[in-house]
């Protein structure tokens, strides 16, 4: 419908009027942070308050300003015996306008001017169907333009007398949700991520409203919107545990950097700053990951092998002299010996400490038998009586040697104080000391760790320093490392705890909706039990958690995550100490040599079974012709999977050119022709050429025509290059060609 809708008119109106309303708080927002500013109280408690006011004030213009547009794009009205706005004509029922952010009308003791979608007063307009009205008897989208009303369509799911309509009785045949998200499917893209939050579906709802506070995959083929729905679900979960999410951060993992960039506008367009965005490579701060390493020695690093090897590296740097090292010391001959190291060596492994944290439990106890030695020299009866020198006088002993240079120096090589920056450069560019720490595997194994620059560090290291920095422990003091794994054990603890209450309760989750009874996790959360999760800054907690490589995260989303190896997953596991993660993957699209075989391979180890799976079956997003030519890749990966249901069809069949070509020049060129006409005919539309040497960056992205570059090449580049080929072609919205040889899409193969 267009503005020939009889309520063209009331809805602008009514749009002016919730607009005026958004105004009017930004002005008394900014007004309020100017008086913050101007505020020169001296006092600490003031200061502390201005800060903490300043933020808010901060973060409500930022979602004021996010929210303008596409502010309202929905309204319902359905069945309520109390209405905030009674529908004219229909006092039991109250007239709910759904929009991006919460807006209220102070002046009439607050009554609710526009609903955040969020809210559970709005759900229905995601879930009301026909058959399911959930006491709404019409819905309507809005669409808009700037602050301009430009279409409306309506679905009766209900007559005015309460009888609900069958689909063919309502106006539109029940279209009108149907036509708004065609429109949005349909659409251009830009190289950015839309929200979907006018479009959300039932299914999706079901996801981003989940309850669960364990970990949730969100498994599902391409074009099933399992970004949009992880990235919807962090800004309900912000909404609707605002308090928690506040003081420990959301975290948000991507695969690439072109892919945080892609997504980076949806959770502000939802009024949702708050947010770290990071890739695995980055997660490990001060180190670039970057280059091209080996698929052997992605799959060596990327194993859970490597706990093993990086603990032994360390041991290995916890020396035993073969003799006895001899010092001059105020005029005595010290005698440190192998044994007395090994001794101190074995209390100090015993201690079960990080090995930084471990030293000083290593250089106590050799110094005391150093000392008791010197004792022994200077002290000894010469009639065989007891030592002459007292506790005290062994005792100043003690701390003369401990303040000793040359001591010192000794103990330092022989229990160093380790980075893990340090330990893995000097593992990787030493043949010896893998050999060392590896010896229980291959030559092969072996050499694929080997490179000659040790501090080159690779896509695959930042979870490997990761692991070391827990291994060798907190380099910036002692007592703030015992702190931070007594916080983390106590969070464990916790979770447990929280785990056997729910576990011990009868409820029943299965249809998305809460349980009637109040649960563990509706009163408390690991970190509240935990009783250690407190402020220390007036930064925001994005700020504080960004710079922060130890920090705990009330929640994390991985996206991609079928690529994450072992070490990736142990890195992401210590970032979310409450196991509380969205997990966002298709175990058919792995294409890293240490990626998942299976969602249970992947989280079993870190998680025990502290997760569960939620499909997604509907593809909005590749038409029917491509997905039908990709299914055919799929079958090869694994017969057994379903691909996703596509819901449109573009018309535009599947082209294939130059199949008897392998020059890759002549490929490329062709390709890149095929490219400029798709751009000459749809200078509005994105257009992406895919070759073997780009396919792992377009992971998660998508784009309105693809041109696939030699595709039995991109399948035959490693051994998961058929879900590198099945990534390729469903990344398009309109249209796909392939350029070059593809016996792996005929039909007899």
């Amino acid at each position: 419908m267009t503005d020939a809708h009889p309520d063209f008119r009331a809805e602008q109106a009514m749009l002016d009027r919730i607009y005026a309303h958004l105004d009017a708080e930004r002005v008394r927002d900014e007004r309020s942070l100017r008086a913050v500013q101007l505020d020169d109280d001296p006092l600490p408690q003031a200061r502390v308050e201005r800060e903490v006011e300043y933020h808010r004030l901060q973060q409500r213009l930022e979602q004021l300003r996010a929210a303008e547009v596409g502010l309202v794009f929905g309204r319902i009205d359905i069945d309520d015996e109390d209405p905030d706005n009674p529908v004219p004509g229909a006092e039991q029922q109250d007239r709910r306008y759904i929009g991006r952010l919460g807006l209220s009308d102070a002046e009439d003791d607050y009554r609710s001017v526009l609903m955040d979608w969020r809210a559970p007063q709005a759900r229905a307009f995601y879930l009301a169907t026909t058959a399911h009205p959930e006491g709404v008897s019409l819905r309507r989208h809005v669409r808009t333009r700037s602050r301009r009303v430009r279409a409306l369509d309506d679905e009766w799911l209900q007559a005015p007398d309460g009888a609900r309509c069958r689909p063919e009785s309502s106006p539109d045949s029940g279209v009108g949700g149907e036509a708004v998200l065609r429109e949005v499917l349909d659409s251009a893209r830009t190289g950015q991520m839309r929200g979907i939050v006018e479009t959300i579906q039932r299914e999706q709802d079901l996801v981003i409203r989940d309850q669960t506070q364990q970990t949730m995959v969100v498994q599902g083929g391409p074009g099933t919107g399992k970004t949009a729905v992880a990235l919807h679900r962090v800004a309900w979960l912000l909404y609707t545990h605002r308090a928690r999410l506040e003081k420990t951060g959301v975290l948000i993992l991507g695969p690439n950097p072109e892919f945080l960039d892609y997504i980076s506008r949806v959770l502000p367009s939802l009024g949702e700053t708050g947010v770290v965005l990071s890739t695995i490579a980055d997660l490990y701060p001060g180190v670039q990951g970057r280059g091209v390493e080996s698929l052997l020695t992605q799959e060596v690093k990327g194993s859970v092998a490597m706990v093993d090897i990086l603990r032994q590296a360390v041991r290995d740097r916890q020396l035993v002299p073969d003799e006895p090292i001899a010092l001059t010391w105020d005029q005595l001959t010290i005698r440190i010996t192998p044994k007395m190291v090994k001794a101190a060596r074995t209390r100090a492994r015993r201690s079960q400490k990080p090995h930084n944290i471990a030293r000083p439990v290593f250089r106590e106890h050799l110094i005391e038998s150093v000392a008791q030695d010197i004792a022994a020299q200077i002290g000894s009866d010469p009639l065989g009586g007891e030592n002459l020198l007292s506790a005290t006088d062994i005792a100043d002993l003690r701390d003369e040697l401990a303040e000793e240079p040359a001591v010192s120096e000794v103990l330092d090589e022989l229990w160093p104080l380790l980075t893990p920056q340090q330990v893995l450069a000097d593992l990787f560019s030493d043949e010896d000391r893998i050999a060392a720490a590896a010896y229980e595997y291959d030559e092969e194994t072996q050499e694929a760790l080997f490179r000659a620059d040790g501090a080159m560090f690779g896509p695959s290291d930042p979870p490997l320093l990761d692991e070391l920095a827990d291994v060798l422990g907190d380099t910036g003091g002692d007592a703030d490392e015992e702190n931070r794994q007594q916080w983390l054990a106590q969070i464990e603890e916790a979770q447990d705890a929280l785990d056997v209450l729910t576990g011990s309760a009868s409820q029943d989750l299965d249809d998305g909706f809460a349980p009637e009874i109040l649960m563990a996790y509706d009163l408390i959360d690991a970190e509240a039990l935990a009783e250690r999760q407190q402020h220390r800054e007036h930064r925001t907690t994005a700020q504080r958690a960004a710079s922060d490589m130890r920090w705990a995260f009330g929640h994390v989303v991985v996206d991609e995550a079928q690529e994450l190896s072992a070490m990736a997953w142990r890195m992401v596991r210590r970032r979310s100490p409450n196991g509380w993660m969205t997990v966002v993957g298709d175990i058919a699209q792995t294409s890293s040599p240490a990626g998942a075989e299976s969602w249970a391979d992947a989280l079993e180890p870190i998680l025990a079974s502290r997760w569960r799976v939620h499909e997604m079956t509907v593809n909005y997003r590749t038409p029917a012709e491509v997905m039908a030519v990709a299914a055919r890749v799929l079958a090869k990966i694994s017969p057994d999977i379903v691909a996703p249901r596509s819901i449109r069809s573009t018309g535009q069949p599947v082209r294939r050119l130059a199949g008897a070509v392998t020059d890759s020049a002549e490929l490329a060129r062709r390709a890149d022709d095929v490219a400029d006409q798709l751009r000459a005919t749809h200078p509005d539309r994105l257009v992406e050429v895919i070759s073997p040497q780009t396919v792992t960056a377009c992971k998660g992205l998508e784009f309105d025509h693809v041109v696939v570059v030699h595709p039995d090449a991109i399948a035959d580049a490693s051994p998961q290059g058929l879900q590198d080929l099945y990534v390729a072609m469903t990344r398009a919205t309109q249209s796909l060609t392939i350029i070059g040889p593809a016996t792996v899409l005929d039909e007899e193969n």
